[in-house]
């Protein structure tokens, strides 16, 4: 059986994804990280973006997050957002709507929410 570690993505109103998987990548503070089984002990903030899980079974999960923290030990990762969704929940028609609409509003924040949310459908 191939090492594994068990992911936990959960956001401030319920709990997105759990399950084993073999790598996890997310972007931080300090830059995008990698995480497999055995990594080092971690604790950092989260960036906005996509994270993108490489399930135990050989798929993908990817889900668009903004803000958080993430943290590693004993092969136990969490990552808790603010806000997380996942890739297959997302509407791209809505996010692409609310993309313009922040555009035209020149709402920094919400253009930046609607692009990741973007980013993340198009990993798929």
């Amino acid at each position: 059986m191939a090492a594994e570690l068990h992911v936990e993505l959960v956001a401030a109103d319920r709990s997105v994804w759990s399950g084993e998987a073999t790598l996890v990548v997310a972007r931080t503070t300090s830059g995008d990280i990698g995480v497999m089984p055995g990594h080092q002990p971690l604790l950092g903030v989260l960036e906005s973006g996509p994270v993108t899980i490489r399930t135990s079974e050989g798929g993908t999960v990817v889900a668009a997050v903004h803000g958080g923290f993430i943290s590693f030990a004993d092969d136990k990762l969490s990552l808790l957002a603010e806000i997380a969704e996942l890739a297959d929940e997302i509407d791209v028609q809505r996010a692409e709507r609310a993309l313009e609409l922040a555009k035209s509003d020149a709402d920094a924040a919400a253009e930046r929410r609607a692009e990741i949310r973007l980013r993340a459908v198009a990993v798929l």
